[in-house]
């Protein structure tokens, strides 16, 4: 981790130097020639000094530990960055559209002297440089906040490539084209923007877990001695290399308790070890001895599993009194657009047609 910490850090302060290294120089020819879009290709730059530094910020909040006001760690301090990041994309974008708007309704276009050309070609090698190095960086060490700052020296190469293309139409074919050129660059940049935000957004509201990390967890649980059925699985991420889960793990009732939890007790630890999930499992015991409930249940499923694409039923037991009660639990997709007090309604109906019985139903989005 503290390597990955390093690496982090060193591409974060390498791009902070250049860019404060070509923001310095790009200001001063833009005050010097009275080039505008010059000046504000600097003044980009300048900021994303601003978004090098968020980012070293963040790789150390990332990397503290635990404590009692944050007892899942600081790793999502890596999601904030990279919306900050974002957030600056965007300023700029919007920036450098309202000065290409100026540029096209004034209708003014500054012819560049040779060292400008210069400055703004080195500026596009550099800036290619460092969305490799960042890109490569970023990849290696799984790094939201490095990955975005790719980005962003992908999108300020493309843009200090179309200041160069307009300086060169305007002294080269007098066609004024800096502001349409910029104006399109800028709603590229905006675009970019926009889809770090949502990406970082998305995943600090809490994204779905990986597919195939899921499946992992249950072929894992249910390879485990004595397991009958997982269910209820809950992924939960804090950040890269910060994820709990949480599962119920249905076993024999006539199995003593020691042993059932002993089992469960190394299906947590062999978890962690496989995959780095810290695991909670949660004993359902199963009575199989029970025919009546055993077949009521499979009529059941016959009945209702087929009429929701997803649906499935666990957790099923029968209580016996003066009624006799079908308690079971029944998990739908999240994106099964019936309510829950429909299907709740539907498979209780389908429980009293099926004999004299009191359902008691709980409906689990899963």
């Amino acid at each position: 981790m503290k390597r990955k910490t390093s690496a982090e850090t060193r591409a974060g302060i390498a791009g902070m130097l250049c860019n404060l290294l070509l923001a310095a120089c790009k200001i001063a020819a833009g005050a010097v020639t009275g080039l505008l879009s010059v000046t504000a290709d600097g003044v980009n730059n300048l900021s994303d000094c601003g978004s090098s530094a968020v980012a070293l910020v963040s790789f150390r909040v990332a990397e503290k530990p635990a404590d009692k006001e944050h007892p899942y760690g600081h790793r999502r301090a890596e999601y904030v960055a990279s919306m900050c990041i974002a957030f600056l994309v965007l300023v700029l974008a919007v920036e450098f559209a309202r000065e290409s708007v100026e540029k096209i309704v004034a209708g003014t276009a500054d012819v560049p002297v040779w060292w400008v050309y210069l400055i703004l070609g080195v500026s596009v090698v550099v800036k290619a440089g460092m969305f490799l190095g960042y890109r490569a960086v970023g990849k290696r060490t799984d790094s939201d906040p490095l990955r975005a700052a790719a980005t962003d020296s992908a999108c300020d190469c493309i843009a200090t490539l179309a200041v160069l293309a307009g300086a060169l139409l305007t002294q080269y074919a007098g066609f004024r084209a800096d502001g349409w050129v910029g104006l399109v660059v800028a709603l590229f940049i905006g675009w970019q923007g926009v889809r770090l935000l949502l990406e970082a957004g998305s995943k600090l509201l809490g994204q779905a877990p990986d597919k195939a990390l899921v499946e992992k967890l249950r072929a894992t649980l249910l390879s485990g001695e004595g397991v009958l059925g997982v269910h209820d699985l809950r992924v939960y991420g804090y950040g890269k290399g910060v994820t709990f889960a949480t599962a119920h793990a249905e076993m024999d009732a006539r199995l003593p308790a020691l042993s059932s939890h002993a089992v469960l007790d190394g299906l947590e630890r062999r978890v962690q070890e496989e995959t780095g999930v810290i695991m909670t499992l949660h004993l359902d015991p199963v009575v199989l001895g029970d025919g009546e409930a055993k077949e009521l249940e499979t009529r059941l499923r016959a009945a209702v599993e087929g009429t929701v694409e997803g649906m499935n039923i666990h957790d099923f037991r029968l209580v016996r009194g003066k009624t006799k009660k079908a308690v079971f639990e029944v998990g739908i997709p999240f994106d099964c657009p019936a309510s829950d007090g429909e299907i709740e309604s539907t498979v209780a109906r389908a429980v009293r047609l099926l004999g004299d019985y009191e359902p008691v139903v709980t409906v689990e989005r899963e």
